[in-house]
């Protein structure tokens, strides 16, 4: 069973724990370096880091190679626990580089490190000039992408001739003694099903506990991973305006924005939509008690480890909040 695997780099499940999600969309590689250290010396344990080809809108502006990057926070970092939020082997790379990439990564950070799979969004695929899979088939393909990876970090060498992927004699010869854990990011019950069958646990956008239990009925018995996107800020005026401004990715349905190929595309539906429905996706506002009652959510739904988004550039103010007046709050035992 995948929750039996060991599972040095993940939070765990006695009780919530918050983290901090690195948006790469958002910021330049060596602000990216510089949340990390803050964050972790503001008392975060966690953290995810997006890995992107393109940014969700012109406004975002960004989006730097994530392995290039996480070197750069294993050396800049000394208890931080980061993994890819999420990475997806469709087009843009291959299974094979993609263990190696993790494989990497998790000697710099001994114990520190997981990789975040998913199924992939159409904006990050599409430069390579190939048709854009159904979901059903890239579904298939990250049920083969675990398999892949997983015997790469395991050590094997791996050959295969398969519908999606070939390899001819892979393998990783610079490992960490044990392989990082593998998460899954569930969209529904497909997804949640792979990861409750193949990995080493969720994670979510959603407080559902619907998908919870899709997990957990497949046999998921690890962490369960959710992102929260806030934006804190002195006035709730000022904070829906950047979150309108800074993530109108968040005004467009999910299964909108998988397939939009470009970040212009995004904003074009975006701009559709009343930006006073930034609300519904980001919490906004000075009042902690708001963030609070949205981590609760996720935790009654039965999530182990809430991730915090904060929305554009006021990454210093949002984590002197977190000091203050919420990791106190959800202190680990």
């Amino acid at each position: 069973m995948a929750g039996e695997r060991a599972q040095p780099a993940l939070p765990g499940t006695d009780r919530v724990e918050l983290g901090y999600w690195l948006s790469s969309e958002e910021h330049t590689p060596a602000a990216l370096v510089g949340h990390a250290v803050e964050a972790e010396g503001a008392g975060f344990r966690h953290a995810l880091i997006s890995d992107h080809y393109a940014p969700w809108s012109p406004a975002q502006g960004e989006s730097g190679f994530v392995w290039s990057v996480l070197g750069a926070i294993a050396t800049g970092t000394r208890r931080l626990r980061v993994g890819t939020g999420v990475s997806a082997a469709v087009h843009r790379i291959h299974p094979v580089v993609l263990a190696q990439a993790a494989a990497t990564v998790a000697t710099l950070m001994p114990g520190r490190f997981f990789l975040g799979l998913g199924s992939g969004e159409r904006l990050n695929e599409h430069m390579t000039g190939r048709n854009w899979p159904s979901g059903k088939e890239r579904h298939r393909m990250l049920r083969d992408t675990i398999k892949v990876v997983r015997d790469l970090l395991d050590g094997d060498t791996v050959s295969r001739d398969g519908a999606h992927f070939r390899a001819d004699r892979a393998m990783i010869h610079t490992r960490p003694d044990t392989p990082p854990p593998i998460v899954v990011a569930a969209g529904g019950d497909r997804t949640a099903k792979i990861a409750g069958e193949l990995a080493d646990g969720m994670i979510g956008v959603a407080p559902s506990a619907a998908l919870v239990e899709a997990y957990a009925f497949s046999g998921g018995i690890g962490p369960r991973l959710a992102q929260l996107h806030v934006c804190w800020a002195e006035s709730e005026a000022e904070a829906r305006a950047t979150a309108a401004h800074w993530w109108p990715n968040g005004l467009v349905p999910a299964r909108v924005l998988g397939e939009l190929a470009l970040p212009g595309d995004i904003a074009a539906v975006a701009s559709a939509v009343d930006d006073a429905r930034i609300t519904d996706t980001v919490v906004c506002g000075p009042d902690r008690e708001r963030i609070v009652d949205a981590i609760h959510r996720f935790v009654a739904a039965g999530f182990t480890t809430v991730y915090l988004h904060q929305v554009g550039p006021d990454q210093h103010g949002f984590l002197e909040l977190a000091k203050r007046e919420l990791l106190p709050r959800f202190a680990p035992p």
